[in-house]
């Protein structure tokens, strides 16, 4: 039953982690922490936040959670239930809590919507390609 938890819960849990100060003393600010710098070819220097990171993790469970809605089986219609859940705490939070009114936790809504309406037209189409009407 474990498929069927909706992995955008993962950078939910984790923004919400940095938002009470687990990663550093500062909260929300730790998002800010430069986790990776480096010097380009053209001489730039390239840097990456903790927040950057947490929206590449939910671009890859993104990926992983369309592939999921391909398939077909007990556990796809309780995954999308749960995915629509886990967008309507992102929502709520984003609204309710001030320290959630952020570019990045805006960017993980987004990327969850995307989930659950992706996930919805995948099945959806997968499920069309099963029905055959024959005579």
């Amino acid at each position: 039953m474990l498929v069927a938890l909706p992995l955008m819960i993962i950078p939910f849990i984790l923004y919400n982690l940095a938002m009470i100060g687990l990663f550093g003393a500062g909260g929300v600010a730790a998002l800010e922490d430069v986790v990776i710098s480096l010097q380009m070819l053209s001489g730039a220097n390239w840097t990456m936040n903790l927040g950057d990171v947490l929206i590449v993790v939910a671009l890859f469970f993104l990926f992983i959670e369309i592939l999921k809605a391909s398939r077909n089986g007990r556990g796809s219609l309780l995954n999308h239930m749960l995915s629509m859940l886990v967008f309507i705490a992102f929502l709520v939070e984003f609204l309710l809590v001030r320290n959630a009114a952020t570019q990045t936790f805006f960017i993980l809504m987004t990327i969850t919507f995307v989930d659950v309406i992706g996930g919805f037209a995948v099945a959806i189409r997968a499920a069309g390609r099963d029905v055959s009407i024959g005579l």
